[in-house]
């Protein structure tokens, strides 16, 4: 049996205003990672992904968007939670 892993992540950088959060959801959706995305006030931006712990690692590294000429991620800050059953995935506003 696969083993479940769910992250919350705080991206910085240029990611509001440049289609992060579509980018993040698309990654998601095709490493079929669940969870949601959504910008913070103070100009990053708050993702959860669950899944399996290989898809999950997966889409941590392609959300990274290395070689992408408009989102620039300068770090990304990750912290391990319980998973809870997170299906499908979702922009919040």
């Amino acid at each position: 049996m696969a083993r479940m892993k769910r992250i919350r992540i705080i991206a910085r950088g240029r990611v509001q205003g440049v289609g992060y959060r579509m980018f993040v959801r698309d990654a998601a959706v095709r490493y079929r990672v669940g969870g949601w995305v959504r910008n913070l006030d103070d100009g990053t931006v708050e993702a959860v992904l669950e899944g399996e712990s290989g898809d999950v690692d997966t889409a941590l590294e392609a959300i990274h968007a290395r070689g992408s000429s408009i989102i620039r991620v300068d770090a990304i800050s990750v912290i391990p939670e319980p998973p809870v059953g997170e299906n499908g995935f979702s922009i919040r506003r």
